[in-house]
């Protein structure tokens, strides 16, 4: 008996195998150049990170500018320059500094000021030095003083001889240099204002108060 034709025999094609894509060397390449690229930068800002921090902790403890501290010694006059109004005198003022940074700190020249009640009587120039790392250093320096500006008010100046003393401020200014381990060296500038009760005719220092600082 023959068999239906919807019976026929038939027999499944194989299905054609696909070949995986091969990835282009160059492209590879670059992959993993990128990857090295960014693991060198993310390496590279931790050690920024790092180093910044510890530069961080270092200024704010090692490295941090303390305020210097001023005394005054003595005064004295030490000579008369001639004038044709008013004969001006030279004044010897002996200071100690205290420069408590744990680093020396050398300056150049400086300027210095005084005045007496408001009025600018005088005028000093600092040579240039330096003070050890949390040390002393006595500093001399010659003021000329201007007979005019105490004269400018003389009854004021008269009572105060009476007083036997003499009210004045002096403010100095001072550029310089700390350097930590000869290697960290950081721009500074010294200020001091003193108010000062100088003994007449002696020239004694009877009563001061300095405040001292020091600016980046």
């Amino acid at each position: 008996m023959a068999s239906p034709a919807g019976d026929l025999p038939t027999q499944a094609c194989p299905l054609p195998q696909s070949k995986a894509p091969t990835e282009d060397p160059e492209l590879q390449t670059r992959r993993r150049r990128r990857r090295c690229c960014c693991i060198c930068f993310l390496v590279t800002l931790g050690v920024l990170l790092l180093l910044g921090v510890t530069l961080l902790a270092l200024f704010l403890t090692v490295l941090r500018v303390r305020d210097p501290s001023t005394h005054l010694l003595s005064s004295r006059i030490v000579g008369v320059a001639p004038s044709l109004t008013q004969p001006n005198f030279t004044l010897l003022i002996t200071a100690s500094v205290h420069n408590p940074n744990p680093a020396s700190f050398s300056f150049a020249s400086g300027t210095t000021e005084l005045w007496y009640r408001g009025t600018h009587v005088g005028d000093a120039q600092v040579d240039p030095g330096s003070i050890p790392s949390k040390g002393d250093t006595v500093v001399e320096l010659e003021m000329t003083v201007f007979t005019a500006g105490f004269t400018a008010n003389m009854t004021q100046l008269l009572e105060d001889i009476d007083a036997g003393s003499l009210p004045l401020d002096a403010n100095a200014r001072i550029p310089g240099r700390v350097a930590v381990f000869g290697v960290f060296k950081i721009n500074v500038v010294a200020y001091s204002d003193c108010h000062v009760v100088v003994g007449f005719p002696d020239m004694g220092i009877r009563g001061q108060d300095c405040r001292d600082h020091a600016k980046l």
